[in-house]
């Protein structure tokens, strides 16, 4: 099994890992240890660079299959056994970090204020989208959404991660706010990531360590996707 780095410090860039696996058909490996995210939960997959006897290769894709994080490489794989550095494309990485952050404080709001729950979501660097159980979503009512979801961010809230037994974290209340339990039953371990004082929910990805670091949230666009399913697309600045 691959030590899942990204879950324990999700600002590690760079780290070094042995080769486990290799495919050499699709060019792709699997390490021991690895800080890039295989995608899920709405958040892409991390790429980056990893360097090994005097040559390299760039990780264009990261995935998980069978249980297995496989890093897809431009280049021909090294051997198994071969030690490597690797380095993530930080800034993209971040830019998902903030990203996946804010569509969780704007889960915590819509479910505090409104009871709403999630019904699917998606994101790329610096904007995403959350889909939730509203009836009527009226320019007014978005409107406040946003100034609230901006209020929470500026309160500098704690944001931290936990592994928990499944039984035990089944007990939390809420702790799954989509329509639907994704967990598949075999996950024995629940990773939990609270925005201290705002919102707790079973998550797997990657985030900031403060509310602070998210910056402005503007709610760009929203739509009516059935009766009772409305869509909320949000942007964050760059800076």
């Amino acid at each position: 099994m691959t030590e899942k780095l990204y879950q324990q410090d999700g600002y590690l860039q760079t780290f070094e890992a042995k080769v486990i696996a290799v495919d050499n058909e699709q060019q792709a490996i699997v390490l021991d240890r690895t800080a890039f995210y295989p995608g899920g939960g709405g958040q892409p997959n991390d790429v980056g660079r990893i360097e090994f006897n005097s040559s390299g290769a760039g990780v264009v894709r990261v995935k998980m299959q069978d249980r297995k994080i496989f890093h897809y490489l431009d280049n021909h794989p090294p051997q198994i056994g071969t030690m490597v550095k690797c380095q993530l494309d930080w800034e993209r990485r971040y830019a998902l970090m903030r990203t996946h952050s804010a569509l969780h404080v704007l889960c915590g709001v819509v479910w505090r204020d409104h009871g709403a729950q999630v019904t699917g979501g998606n994101m790329e660097p610096l904007k995403g989208r959350m889909d939730f159980e509203f009836e009527n979503l009226q320019k007014e009512l978005v409107q406040q959404i946003e100034d609230r979801v901006n209020q929470e961010v500026s309160r500098n809230h704690e944001i931290r991660t936990r592994l928990l037994p499944r039984e035990q974290a089944f007990q939390i209340p809420d702790l799954i706010r989509t329509k639907i339990n994704l967990l598949p039953p075999q996950i024995t371990e629940v990773r939990t990531v609270e925005i201290v004082g705002l919102d707790l929910q079973a998550d797997g990805g990657t985030h900031v360590a403060n509310t602070s670091e998210i910056g402005q949230v503007s709610i760009v666009d929203y739509k009516s996707k059935g009766k009772i399913n409305k869509r909320i697309h949000i942007e964050l600045d760059k800076t």
